[in-house]
C-alpha cells in the first residue's frame, strides 16, 4: 500500500466543508512510543459535518498491560490476546485515514505512536496535516472552561457521546468538541484549512481583532497595501496567496516592528497579479513609487551611483551620481557609495589602473601607491601610455569579456592572507570579490536582456511573461494567456547600463526567473545570449 500524499496548496485553501477529517483517539500501555505500545485505535471520519466512516480496533501490544492502565481503560490483558497485532492493523488503518486531515485532542500524543510504528513497520512518517483540539480551545474559548481536558470541552459543548477513555468514544466525544470550535472559529474569519491550522499560533493581542481585513482577500498571487488611518500606503508586500500572507501576520509573530504595523493598519488593498513574477516586480515598482516607510530594506535609495572608467589619457576609476551615453565603461548601479566604494576597491587590488587624481607630470616625484608598486600613475610624468594602455584594456576585458582576469587575482591574495593567517585581511578581499563579482554579474545579464530586445517566454505551467529590455511588460497564466502580436525591436537602443536601482533590480527578478528549469522562448526581436564565463561569487 501506499501512504497518503501532501495535500497541495491548493487544497489547503479550500473550504472547511470539503476538507475530510480523521477523528482518531489512541490507548496505550503508557506514555512513550519509545517503550510503550498500543492496545487500542478508534477513529471517525466527517466531511462537510457528516458522518462518513468509522474504525475501531483493539491491538495486542505483546506485552503485558499495566494494572493502572487496566483501571483507567478497562482494557484487560484477556480482551487484547487475540486482537491483530500493529503490524496487521497499521495498513488498514493507515488506508482508511487517507488524504484526511487528522484531528485528536493533545494530538501530538496520537501522532507520537502512529509515527514510531509506521517509521518502525518502512511506512515512514504520516504526511497529513494535523489538527488539535486542545490547541483550538486554548485559542478559542480558554476563559470560558476551568481546564482543557477533554471531559471538560465535551460537557461543555454537550457532547452526545461521554468519553471514558476507549478510543472510538473519545474519538467521537472529540470530533462533537471540534465541530463546536469551528462554528467559534468561522465568527473570526476562519473558513478554510490554512486559517485553521495558523489559528492556534495567533498571538491573542489588542490587534488580532483586525484579521477581519483579510477575509475579502483572494487567494491568488498578488501585492497588497497596509494603509494608515489618514490612507497612506505604509507597508507593501508581494504574496503567493493574498488571503494567507496577510493573515499570517496575526499568527505568532512577535516582532516589534509587526507589531507596530497591525497598530496603525486600518485598511488593506491589494492587486490581483497572474504570476509570481508580475508579483515581485508589480511590489518592487509600487515601494519605488510609495517609498512606504516600513519597507526598509527595499526602500529606494536617494541617489544611485556608478563606477566610472574617466575619459583621460591615463583613464582612472571614478564614482559618479549620473550616467551618460558616451561610450564609457559604467558598473552599477549602487544602492550606496559604500558598495560603489567597495567595487572600486576590488579594481584597485586586482589591477594597477591608476589611483591619483593630479595631472599627468605634475609633481616631481610619484605618489604614494606608485612608491608601493599597487598602481601605475602618471603623476611624475615617467609613465608610457602605452605601457598604461594594456592596463586600462585588461579592465575593460575583465569586465566584459573574462571575469577571472580581474576575480582570480583577488582569490589568490585571499588565499596568501588566510595561509598566513592574515584572517581580516582575507575578509576584507573576500566582501570585495563578492562585490565585484556581483557587479560584473548584473552587467552581463543586463546586456543579455538588452540585446534580446522584446522576448515571450513561457513555462511548463503555461506562466509567461513579454519582456522588453529587461523590463516585464505583461504576464499570463495558463488561463488567462492574451493574444500578443510578434515582438517588434524597441524604438530606442537600451542603454549600457540600468538608468536607475530601480532599473537594475527589475532587470535582476527577471534574469533570476529565467534561470528557473522548463522555461522557454516563445518569441524574440533579437537574440538571448548567456555569458559564455560564469562569475562565480565566492
Amino acid at each position: 500500500m501506499t501512504l497518503a500524499v501532501q495535500r497541495t496548496f491548493d487544497e489547503l485553501g479550500a473550504p472547511l466543508f470539503n476538507v475530510p477529517f480523521c477523528v482518531l483517539d489512541l490507548e496505550t500501555t503508557g506514555g512513550s512510543p519509545a517503550d510503550c505500545e498500543i492496545t487500542e485505535i478508534g477513529a471517525v471520519i466527517y466531511q462537510g459535518g457528516d458522518l462518513v466512516s468509522t474504525f475501531q480496533t483493539l491491538v495486542n501490544p505483546g506485552s503485558e498491560i499495566p494494572p493502572f492502565i487496566t483501571i483507567l481503560t478497562g482494557i484487560t490483558q484477556a480482551m487484547v490476546i487475540e486482537a491483530p497485532r500493529i503490524e496487521e492493523a497499521l495498513p488498514t488503518f493507515l488506508e482508511f485515514i487517507g488524504d484526511a486531515v487528522i484531528v485528536g485532542h493533545n494530538v501530538r500524543f496520537d501522532l507520537s505512536f502512529l509515527n514510531a510504528a509506521a517509521l518502525r513497520l518502512g511506512y515512514g512518517k504520516l504526511p497529513n496535516r494535523s489538527v488539535d483540539t486542545a490547541a483550538l480551545a486554548r485559542r478559542l474559548i480558554r476563559n470560558e472552561v476551568r481546564n482543557l481536558k477533554l471531559q471538560t470541552l465535551a460537557a461543555y459543548f454537550r457532547s452526545p457521546t461521554t468519553p471514558n477513555h476507549r478510543a472510538l468514544e473519545d474519538a467521537r466525544a472529540t470530533a462533537h468538541v471540534l465541530h463546536s470550535l469551528l462554528e467559534r472559529a468561522g465568527g473570526l474569519g476562519v473558513t478554510a484549512l490554512e486559517d485553521l491550522l495558523q489559528l492556534p499560533t495567533a498571538r491573542g493581542s489588542t490587534h488580532y481583532q483586525k484579521i477581519r481585513l483579510a477575509d475579502d482577500l483572494p487567494r491568488r498571487p498578488g501585492v497588497y497595501f497596509f494603509k494608515d488611518r489618514h490612507d497612506a500606503v505604509f507597508y507593501v508586500g508581494k504574496a503567493k496567496n493574498l488571503r494567507t500572507r496577510v493573515r499570517s501576520y496575526f499568527y505568532g509573530d512577535t516582532r516589534r516592528t509587526i507589531a507596530n504595523m497591525l497598530r496603525e493598519l486600518e485598511e488593506v488593498d491589494y492587486l490581483v497579479c497572474e504570476t509570481e513574477l508580475e508579483a515581485e516586480i508589480t511590489e518592487l515598482r509600487l515601494i519605488h513609487a510609495h517609498r512606504p516607510r516600513y519597507n526598509r530594506r527595499s526602500k529606494p535609495p536617494k541617489s544611485s551611483h556608478w563606477v566610472k572608467l574617466t575619459d583621460e589619457r591615463f583613464p582612472r576609476l571614478s564614482i559618479v551620481r549620473t550616467v551618460k551615453e558616451n561610450g564609457l565603461l559604467y558598473l552599477g548601479p549602487f544602492r550606496s557609495r559604500r558598495g560603489a566604494e567597495m567595487v572600486v576597491n576590488a579594481l584597485w587590488d586586482a589591477t594597477p589602473i591608476r589611483r591619483c587624481a593630479g595631472r599627468p607630470g605634475g609633481r616631481a616625484g610619484a605618489c604614494a601607491p606608485a612608491q608601493l608598486g599597487v598602481a601605475l600613475c602618471p603623476c611624475d610624468g615617467s609613465l608610457e601610455e602605452r605601457r598604461y594602455a594594456e592596463v586600462v584594456e585588461l579592465l575593460r576585458n575583465g569586465v566584459d569579456q573574462n571575469p577571472a582576469l580581474l576575480l582570480e587575482p583577488l582569490e589568490a591574495r585571499m588565499n596568501e592572507h588566510s595561509a598566513a593567517q592574515r584572517f581580516e585581511e582575507a575578509g576584507w578581499l573576500r566582501d570585495r570579490h563578492r562585490s565585484l563579482a556581483r557587479a560584473i554579474n548584473r552587467r552581463h545579464a543586463w546586456r543579455a536582456l538588452a540585446e534580446a530586445g522584446v522576448m515571450m517566454l513561457e513555462d511548463d505551467n503555461g506562466e509567461g511573461a513579454m519582456i522588453e529590455q529587461g523590463r516585464l511588460v505583461s504576464a499570463w497564466s495558463a488561463v488567462q494567456r492574451p493574444l500578443v502580436p510578434a515582438p517588434a525591436q524597441p524604438a530606442t537602443p537600451p542603454p549600457e547600463v540600468p538608468p536607475s536601482v530601480g532599473d537594475a533590480e527589475e532587470a535582476h527578478l527577471v534574469w533570476q526567473w529565467l534561470q528557473r528549469p522548463g522555461l522557454r522562448l516563445l518569441d524574440a526581436s533579437g537574440s538571448l545570449a548567456l555569458p559564455a564565463r560564469r562569475v562565480v561569487e565566492l
